[in-house]
């Protein structure tokens, strides 16, 4: 078998992040989260938000964390608190649930991406794509720390 050409790998980088959410999502099927619901729990167990922060940190419009958010609080999984001194406006908190399923969740998730590393069938390869991915929280967490100075 020819050795992958890396000039496409890098072309084809955005599918590849594309193909992987989507794994993501096939673990996430085994607790019953979607990914946007992954995602706020994963925000959430930093540090409690209100809408429009979540909103800005997931870069999408206010109401639909607000319906993302509607269905985690019906879980259970997600509180809802007013601010002191602006009672125009709720703070997100996680629920002790909301933290167990998150940590499900993590599992379920990890679990799905070692069955798909294995397939190419040398730990040390697979060790390198989990890797791979660790580098790249740090890279995400950097990006946010500088946007948002979280």
């Amino acid at each position: 078998m020819a050795a992958p050409d890396a000039a496409k790998d890098r072309r084809t980088i955005g599918r590849t992040a594309a193909w992987l959410a989507k794994q993501v999502e096939l673990g996430l099927a085994a607790v019953d989260l979607s990914l946007p619901q992954y995602r706020i729990l994963g925000l959430l167990d930093e540090h409690s938000a209100v809408s429009s922060d979540l909103a800005e940190r997931l870069a999408v419009r206010p109401p639909t964390i607000t319906a993302v958010v509607d269905g985690l609080v019906v879980r259970g999984l997600v509180e809802r608190h007013p601010v002191e001194g602006d009672r125009r406006r709720v703070d997100h908190r996680l629920t002790p649930e909301g933290l167990a399923v998150l940590g499900a969740a993590d599992t379920a998730v990890e679990a799905r991406l070692h069955e798909v590393t294995a397939a190419m069938g040398d730990p040390a390869k697979s060790e390198d794509a989990f890797a791979g991915l660790a580098l790249w929280r740090r890279a995400l967490v950097a990006y946010s720390q500088a946007r948002w100075g979280r």
